[in-house]
């Protein structure tokens, strides 16, 4: 349930796409966002190629962050990241760190930590995946991050596979 009395959190949502030509599928997705009811996309990053993370061989990334002024509660918008994706025809039965269509990850609700089987907020991992770190810097560098501290003073991790801007 959308509570629109409530004050607006500031979220961030990760987004990464590397199969149907992923460029448009990221900005597709920025789109959906900012349709949800009770959300509105206040800014979104560049989009950044990297290499893909994890053991499964398959094309580069794409991959961007959202900024989003939103009264959905956590869970819910979780569910509706999840509605976004099956509607970009991503398979519910994906491989873990494997190719897809869209990802959508709630990186960040506000100043909130959340440790629950289906959501975690922090993401976890966030401070070690430079294609979340570097869009993140790039449109929120003063952030706090619950647990972590501002987002400019997370290392960028070097030993990660290159990483670059591309639009």
């Amino acid at each position: 349930m959308i509570d629109e009395r409530r004050d607006p959190i500031t979220a961030f949502v990760g987004i990464g796409s590397n199969l149907s030509e992923p460029i448009q599928q990221i900005k597709d997705a920025i789109e959906l966002l900012d349709d949800l009811p009770g959300c509105h996309v206040t800014r979104h990053s560049s989009i950044y190629r990297s290499a893909p993370f994890g053991p499964v061989e398959q094309p580069d990334f794409m991959n961007a962050v959202a900024e989003l002024a939103t009264a959905v509660p956590p869970d819910i918008l979780l569910a509706c990241l999840q509605e976004i994706e099956r509607a970009q025809g991503r398979s519910p039965d994906r491989e873990r760190w494997g190719p897809r269509v869209i990802d959508l990850d709630l990186l960040v609700y506000g100043d909130e930590t959340i440790d629950l089987p289906d959501l975690q907020v922090p993401h976890p991992g966030i401070s070690e995946r430079n294609f979340v770190l570097l869009p993140l810097r790039e449109i929120a560098p003063q952030l706090v991050i619950p647990g972590l501290g501002q987002v400019i003073g997370l290392k960028i991790d070097e030993q990660h596979p290159q990483i670059s801007r591309i639009e």
